[in-house]
């Protein structure tokens, strides 16, 4: 395919997902300039391997390329993220009060901390389902992991989440 024909379907097929790739990346690597930096470099490995790419789910095809240079970025910059070690132990509507608004972006700011709390291999099984709206199988695929990993994990996640928000709400902590 001429270098042209590459980049307007490159272009039309994949960069409509960039915002879903920086929302990936942003909660794996927990900073917007590094997420900027972690999806460009996805990006260019997406183009570069665009002649492998036959059709299917273009969002899923990047989501994986996001995850796996997000994974290559914390193993070169932030090692010790990935051994966090498994211990079992927003979207707001439309205010006519500061109080409940105060209230409102406490309680954003609550849940983003229970995101970030999560070991990644969770926290981004969590994005990809409820933020990004990927099936199982989806993400089955971009994490190269069995759906039922993709369930245990997003099971786990969820009771962390819970148990995280539970103590901040009955210990009084916001």
């Amino acid at each position: 395919m001429p270098e042209e024909n590459k980049l307007a379907r490159f272009e039309d097929v994949v960069l409509r997902h960039l915002d879903a790739a920086y929302n990936l990346a942003r909660w794996l690597v927990r900073n917007d300039a590094d997420a900027e930096d972690v999806v460009q470099e996805a990006s260019l490995r997406a183009f570069k391997f665009f002649g492998g790419y036959h059709g299917g789910d273009s969002r899923a095809w990047l989501l994986t390329i996001v995850r796996n240079t997000c994974y290559t970025w914390l193993g070169q910059n932030r090692a010790h993220e990935l051994t966090t070690p498994f211990d079992e132990e927003l979207h707001g509507r439309e205010e006519t009060n500061p109080e409940t608004r105060l209230i409102e972006n406490a309680d954003s700011q609550m849940l983003k901390q229970a995101l970030e709390s999560l070991p990644v291999e969770f926290r981004e099984i969590v994005i990809l389902r409820e933020l990004e709206g990927l099936s199982y199988k989806e993400i089955a695929g971009v994490a190269d992991i069995p759906v039922g990993t993709v369930m245990s994990r997003l099971a786990r996640a969820r009771k962390r989440l819970e148990l995280y928000l539970r103590e901040r709400v009955e210990g009084g902590v916001r």
